[in-house]
């Protein structure tokens, strides 16, 4: 049997550091609609032409469509042993589908996982990202030693003021997401994951499969949790 795990969760309550370590500890590939979505964009299929359309247009992928992605995806080598799905399903329908396409390979979705963070301390944790150019993450409301945070204002006040951080030691700036740096796309995203998520928590509940963690609690505190659950 293979190990499908889910992961759902507002923004900042830390999906992307549990997948990490779920897929060094338990040897799965992640699957990420978004990464499925951008790679669509080089491919030249049919499937990927289709998708193509759809989002130069700035239309939504039906479920359908997604439903689709994911089966093609779920049909290679790697994903034969599990994956950790992140971001799908994102409706009762697409749940539905999975159910089925894993049912039909003899599979069923081992746990999900729903990490639990107050709306707030998420928008503070989204919101306040920045990284380094090597990759390491900061945060400029839960300060880490070493950054050193400022407001930059604009001389003729025509923009709204900009949050810079820096290195102490060596001055170089630390650099925000585009949509990290936008509250109000912050904002929308939490909006859309209490909209989207709440009918699934009750369809996973009911079958028994939710798992739920506080996700305020450090990293580490929170693998073993996830460790404890999977075995």
């Amino acid at each position: 049997m293979g190990l499908y795990v889910l992961l759902m969760g507002v923004q900042g309550a830390g999906k992307g550091e549990q997948s990490k370590f779920i897929a060094l500890k338990y040897s799965l590939p992640q699957v990420s609609t978004g990464d499925l979505f951008r790679a669509m964009k080089v491919r030249e299929d049919d499937l990927a032409k289709e998708v193509q359309v759809i989002m130069n247009a700035g239309t939504l992928v039906s479920d359908d469509l997604t439903n689709r992605i994911v089966e093609e995806r779920l049909s290679l080598p790697d994903a034969q042993g599990g994956v950790i799905l992140d971001g799908y399903p994102r409706t009762t329908g697409q749940a539905d589908f999975l159910a089925d396409l894993l049912a039909k390979k003899g599979e069923s979705i081992h746990t999900v996982f729903l990490f639990e963070l107050d709306l707030y301390t998420a928008f503070k944790r989204a919101f306040g990202r920045v990284t380094h150019e090597n990759g390491q993450a900061f945060n400029i409301f839960f300060l880490s030693k070493g950054v050193d945070v400022t407001v930059d204002k604009h001389p003729d006040e025509q923009f709204p003021p900009r949050i810079v951080a820096k290195i102490d030691e060596t001055g170089e700036t630390l650099k925000r997401r585009v949509d990290d740096a936008d509250a109000l796309s912050v904002v929308k995203r939490i909006d859309q994951f209490v909209e989207d998520t709440a009918p699934l928590i009750d369809y996973y509940q009911a079958k028994g499969l939710l798992k739920r963690i506080d996700a305020s609690q450090p990293i580490e505190t929170v693998s073993e949790e996830i460790k404890k659950i999977l075995g």
